[in-house]
């Protein structure tokens, strides 16, 4: 393909290569369906400017200050993509699933700038690399390549905003209540990377979760939060301003 040579981090093989165009054309409208709607020449422009790419889990697609050189459309996995500041703190901004592609290198792209965030791979990814070059000529000559990527960026926007709302003005405890119920009932994940979700610190999270266990809501094990009473969880995170 002509761009093999496309870099998400160093960790990116190149996916099998006995997978025909046909079966990366497949693979590609099962996860975004609405590219059914392409015409037959900016398919063949997206499927032969485009690389199938994989990683295996904890791999860095991309960094601070690095050159963004393509839009990956996730097909299988996710991925993570987070702000960290100067004293290690972290927060998540979003996951990139699949079906979805990543904002931040789109704005990169579109915008000629360097990315602002990190992107690692939570378990085997597999995407479909656009270059830098195909994706500016889809958005401009293709109108449904064009409502996919907007599209994208609507609901992103309204996640990021909702993101800011919750750390401006909900307290920690209803927001760590409001996520063990949703990801329960059992959430394995260190205290830290449950901090790191939610934009605080890990002392505090494990003091708030010594806290629900006191009151019988949840069990704390290594590495493990098992859910006992989400009404409990659910009740406070709806009722905590």
């Amino acid at each position: 393909m002509p761009a093999a040579g496309l870099n998400f981090g160093e960790c990116i093989r190149l996916a099998e290569s006995s997978m025909t165009a046909a079966d990366i054309r497949a693979l590609l409208l099962q996860s975004f369906p609405t590219l059914t709607a392409l015409s037959p020449a900016h398919m063949e422009r997206l499927l032969a400017g485009s690389a199938l790419r994989q990683a295996p889990d904890g791999a860095v697609l991309f960094m601070p200050k690095q050159r963004c050189e393509g839009f990956p459309l996730v097909l299988r996995g996710s991925v993570r993509v987070s702000k960290t500041s100067p004293n290690g703190r972290e927060i998540v901004l979003y996951r990139v699933e699949p079906g979805e592609g990543c904002i931040m290198s789109g704005g990169c792209l579109l915008g000629e700038a360097d990315y602002a965030a990190t992107a690692i791979t939570e378990g085997d990814v597999m995407l479909l690399a656009v270059p830098a070059n195909v994706f500016r000529e889809l958005i401009l000559a293709s109108a449904p390549f064009r409502t996919l990527v907007f599209g994208m960026y609507g609901r992103r926007l309204a996640e990021i905003m909702e993101l800011v709302e919750e750390i401006a003005f909900r307290k920690l405890d209803a927001r760590l209540a409001n996520l063990l119920a949703h990801r329960g009932p059992v959430i394995a994940e260190t205290h830290q990377k449950l901090a790191d979700e939610l934009g605080s610190v890990r002392e505090v999270v494990s003091r708030t979760l010594r806290s629900f266990e006191q009151r019988g809501w949840i069990r704390l094990e290594r590495e493990r939060v098992t859910v006992l009473n989400a009404k409990a969880l659910e009740d406070l995170a709806t009722t905590t301003a």
